[in-house]
């Protein structure tokens, strides 16, 4: 069987950078150990599979793979998938169209919004299913320093300190001095393995990120770096900017008001891509966030499968 597919390069608005990603629109009938399997064969850090919604009032249900194991919610699948989704329906539509769409998750609904604009970039946000928790578990920020190869005094910066947390996917965020830090650390995978704590049966994936950027629109740079799920260094995640959302808004102790972060990531790997993050705080408490980005389409075929 003939299955179409597309490659999206996704929180950029130029070809070969961002985050590469693999839109299956054909996704029914394969079992999890094909869609796994067809992952590893596409090699790129996710594939998102789509399939027919269980909720009619929904526009598809999508499962989200790394060439290492299956992901309950991603943000660039969320984010790119919306976007092929709304571009292979409203293909002839010729004009400027905004959408708003509802993809089911393992995590559950996402509700995106969906901008098409003629000859550039399509733009996708979607809310947050869940926000931000912390997970309280102790941390060594020596052996951190060790397994990111920088010294300990390049740990942490301001009130920001390594931390867990998550908004579907748990990440152990580790701030670091600066944007030459971030730059010049060296990821040890096998001593990050033996230094750091299991959450939810999975080794926490390391979230490298710090203020300032090299891009000027940016407010912070990270590094992201996931050896349980087979990806060395990944150029853009969106749902470890789901998790940084709530370490932003618990370390710089925000006031009421709405704030809205660009996060660049991808750059030592000369994919630089950039998320964009809306927090709203009410009461002390985030009672929204978004994130959203561009997305360009690369490449289309078909998997004989």
């Amino acid at each position: 069987m003939s299955r179409s597919y597309s490659v999206y390069d996704v929180f950029t608005d130029t070809k070969l950078a961002g985050n590469p990603l693999a839109v299956v629109f054909d996704g029914d009938g394969l079992s999890d150990e094909a869609m796994q399997a067809i992952t590893r064969e596409l090699n790129l850090s996710e594939t998102v599979f789509v399939r027919a919604a269980t909720n009619p009032a929904h526009t598809a249900s999508l499962r989200i793979f790394t060439p290492g194991r299956e992901l309950p919610f991603a943000g660039h699948p969320t984010v790119g998938a919306a976007i092929a989704l709304a571009e292979r329906t409203h293909a002839r539509h010729g004009g400027d169209l905004d959408l708003v769409s509802v993809l089911e998750e393992k995590v559950g609904p996402v509700r995106c919004a969906v901008r098409l604009k003629q000859e550039q970039p399509s733009f996708a946000e979607f809310d947050l299913p869940r926000k931000s928790q912390q997970i309280l578990l102790p941390l060594e920020k020596l052996r951190l320093a060790d397994a990111l190869g920088l010294k300990v005094t390049e740990i942490g910066f301001e009130n920001h300190v390594p931390s867990i947390w998550t908004a579907g996917v748990p990440f152990l965020l580790v701030p670091v001095h600066d944007v030459g830090a971030a730059q010049r650390l060296e990821f040890d995978p096998l001593l990050w393995e033996k230094t750091v704590p299991f959450v939810d049966g999975s080794l926490a994936s390391a979230y490298i990120y710090c203020r300032g950027a090299v891009n000027h629109t940016a407010k912070f740079h990270a590094r992201m770096f996931a050896a349980g799920m087979g990806i060395v260094e990944d150029p853009a995640t969106g749902s470890a900017v789901a998790a940084l959302s709530g370490a932003i808004h618990h370390f710089d102790r925000l006031p009421d008001g709405h704030y809205p972060v660009i996060v660049e990531q991808g750059v030592e790997m000369g994919r630089p891509s950039f998320i964009h993050l809306h927090i709203d705080v009410d009461g002390g408490e985030i009672s929204n966030a978004r994130i959203g980005g561009q997305a360009v389409r690369l490449a289309s075929g078909t998997l004989d499968i």
